[in-house]
C-alpha cells in the first residue's frame, strides 16, 4: 500500500523488518490474527506507536479485531518490494562474501544472488553455493545482460569507493555495503551501510549498564 506521499521516518523503516519477522513466525505457527497490544509486547514499542507506523502506509488493522496476520505480512512484503524478485551480486569473494552466498535468509526474503565477483585469481572459478566466482572484469557485461539490481559489497574499505562508482555506472540500482565505511557514490543510489560491530558494541553497552 502506498504511503500517500508522506515521507516515512528512518526509525519506522527500521522497525518494519522486525514486524515482518515476527508476523512470519506467527503465520508459520498457524496464528491468524493479532492485536496491536500483543504485537507491542513482542516489539517493545507501544500499541499507539505500532498504529502510527502502519498509518504511514494507510493502516491495516480493524478496530476490535486487530491485524490479520497473512494480510499484514503481505502488505509489508509489498512495502519492501520483496515480491519484486530483486537480483543481486556479491563483489568480494572473501570469507564474508562466501558466508553471504550461503546464507539462505537472503533468498527467503525474495532476493536472488546470481553472481559473485573478485579480482583474486585464486578465488576465481571457485563454487559458492552453486555460483561460480567470476573475474571482476566480467561484471559490467554480467550486470547489463542480467539486469542486476543490487550489489553486495564485501571489499576492503580502501578499494570500495572506486568499485562502487563503477557498479553504479554499470546499472546497479542499490548497494548493500559491508565495508567499515560510510559509502557515498558520485551518482546517488540507495545505499545501506552495514557495520556488524555496532550491534556488538550495543550489546556491550547493555551488559555494562546492567552491571552498574
Amino acid at each position: 500500500m502506498e504511503n500517500k506521499g508522506r515521507k516515512v521516518p528512518e526509525v519506522v523503516i527500521r522497525r518494519l523488518p522486525r514486524y515482518y519477522r515476527y508476523l512470519a513466525e506467527l503465520d508459520r505457527s498457524g496464528k491468524t490474527r493479532i492485536s496491536s497490544n500483543a504485537l507491542s509486547e513482542k516489539m517493545g514499542v507501544t500499541a499507539s506507536q505500532i498504529r502510527q507506523d502502519f498509518n504511514y502506509f494507510g493502516g491495516f488493522g480493524q478496530q476490535g479485531y486487530g491485524y490479520n496476520v497473512k494480510s499484514l505480512l503481505k502488505e509489508i512484503s509489498q512495502i519492501f518490494g520483496i515480491n519484486d524478485g530483486y537480483k543481486a551480486i556479491i563483489v568480494g569473494a572473501g570469507h564474508l562474501g562466501h558466508a553471504l552466498a550461503n546464507y539462505s535468509g537472503i533468498q527467503k526474503r525474495g532476493f536472488s544472488i546470481v553472481g559473485v565477483f573478485d579480482i583474486d585469481k585464486k578465488k576465481i572459478g571457485q563454487d559458492y553455493n552453486g555460483i561460480t566466482v567470476r573475474d571482476m572484469s566480467e561484471a559490467e557485461a554480467f550486470i547489463k545482460e542480467n539486469d542486476i539490481d543490487i550489489a553486495i559489497l564485501t571489499l576492503p574499505k580502501n578499494a570500495i569507493g572506486e568499485v562502487a562508482d563503477k557498479l553504479v555506472e554499470y546499472g546497479i540500482k542499490g548497494l548493500w555495503n559491508f565495508a567499515y565505511v560510510e559509502l557515498k557514490t558520485k551518482k546517488p543510489v540507495p545505499i545501506e551501510n552495514v557495520h556488524l560491530t555496532d550491534s556488538l558494541m550495543t550489546l556491550s553497552f547493555k551488559i555494562k549498564q546492567k552491571s552498574e
